[in-house]
């Protein structure tokens, strides 16, 4: 099931925001799916999603992009049979902000529908 996270506004962030420390992001991080995301060098997040088969991650991938698209927040995605790679992180600031956690549950939240049996 979703965090609530997923359900709070994509804010833009100012070039005048700080990145976030660790100890701002770990609330961010725990509401996660804790087997999909990390923090990478505190910069930016990775997240790696398993499918069954390459349709299902064709299909993420897509609806992902979709996302990405209306909130004009846009991850570096990798994709390849049986998972989808995920890094994100605000350039703007070049770290990271609530906005990439409030997006990473959302992209969990998509993957409900695709988590394999």
């Amino acid at each position: 099931m979703a965090s609530p996270l997923a359900d709070e506004e994509c804010v833009a962030c100012t070039s005048e925001d700080e990145p976030l420390t660790e100890t701002a992001y770990e609330e961010y991080l725990d509401e996660l799916n804790q087997n999909v995301w990390e923090v990478v060098r505190e910069h930016h997040l990775e997240g790696r999603y398993a499918f069954d088969d390459f349709r299902d991650a064709l299909e993420f991938t897509y609806e992902i992009g979709e996302l990405a698209e209306e909130e004009w927040h846009h991850p570096d995605i990798h994709l390849k049979w049986g998972e989808v790679r995920i890094e994100m992180w605000t350039h703007k600031i070049d770290g990271l902000h609530k906005t990439d956690f409030v997006m990473a549950a959302r992209m969990d939240r998509i993957y409900d529908d695709y988590r394999p049996e």
